[in-house]
């Protein structure tokens, strides 16, 4: 659209710059360029603090974030496209660990020896074992079986007999983890049952309701 002397030149996002902070706006990026526009370095610096305090107005949020001054300063690095000169209160940042591949974390591959137990049971186990004879170490076992009694019954709803436990423990441990003879865990109630994780939430028997107490109004209505 060509622009005369009685028409108003229309500015588009697409033929513009992109910015590189979206949520301080194009006006932020404006006040950066005319900052560095500025000779005097002492001058540029008091302008580049103004400016940070007006992000923070427009970026609240940046409050809930650790150490969120020296982010302020890193952001307004990033919109002058890392060619800033002033007297930064803190170092200016680098892009290539702004921008630089992550690093790659690594995986546990190892096979779970019990999946119905999980991974985290194998890392409590070694613990266990490291942990010297006596009446602490009996009771973390204690504690152990318990919780895996409850996750063998999440996954296998018929009754499981204490040996059963005892022994997954010791297997799992290799041989390192020994029950002490004559333990015995708590009994169980009949009536306690144990879901599996993200089931039974009370999404599904609430949605039912209210579908049914709407289908009984909407027939009330039709009746009247």
């Amino acid at each position: 659209m060509e622009a005369t002397e009685k028409s108003i030149k229309l500015y588009y996002n697409t033929e513009v710059e992109k910015l590189q902070m979206p949520e301080y706006g194009r006006i932020v990026l404006k006040m950066v360029e005319q900052m560095k526009e500025v000779e005097d370095k002492a001058k540029r610096s008091e302008q580049a603090a103004a400016i940070v305090k007006v992000m923070e107005r427009l970026n609240p949020q940046v409050h809930q974030q650790e150490d969120w001054v020296h982010k302020l300063w890193d952001h307004l690095y990033m919109i002058a496209g890392y060619d800033l000169d002033i007297d930064s209160p803190f170092p200016a940042p680098v892009p290539e660990n702004v921008y630089g591949k992550p690093h790659d974390i690594p995986l546990n591959t190892r096979p779970i020896k019990a999946r119905h137990y999980g991974r985290n049971i194998e890392s409590i186990i070694d613990l266990i074992a490291t942990e010297p004879d006596g009446e602490v170490k009996t009771a973390m076992i204690r504690s152990l079986a318990v919780y895996m009694r409850q996750q063998y019954l999440i996954w296998n709803k018929d009754t499981v007999a204490d040996s059963t436990i005892f022994q997954d423990i010791e297997r799992i441990s290799g041989g390192r983890v020994k029950v002490p003879e004559g333990m015995e865990l708590s009994k169980i109630s009949s009536a306690i049952t144990f879901a599996r994780p993200g089931m039974n939430l009370g999404y599904n028997n609430n949605g039912n309701g209210n579908r049914n107490r709407n289908r009984k109004k909407n027939k009330k209505k039709a009746q009247q």
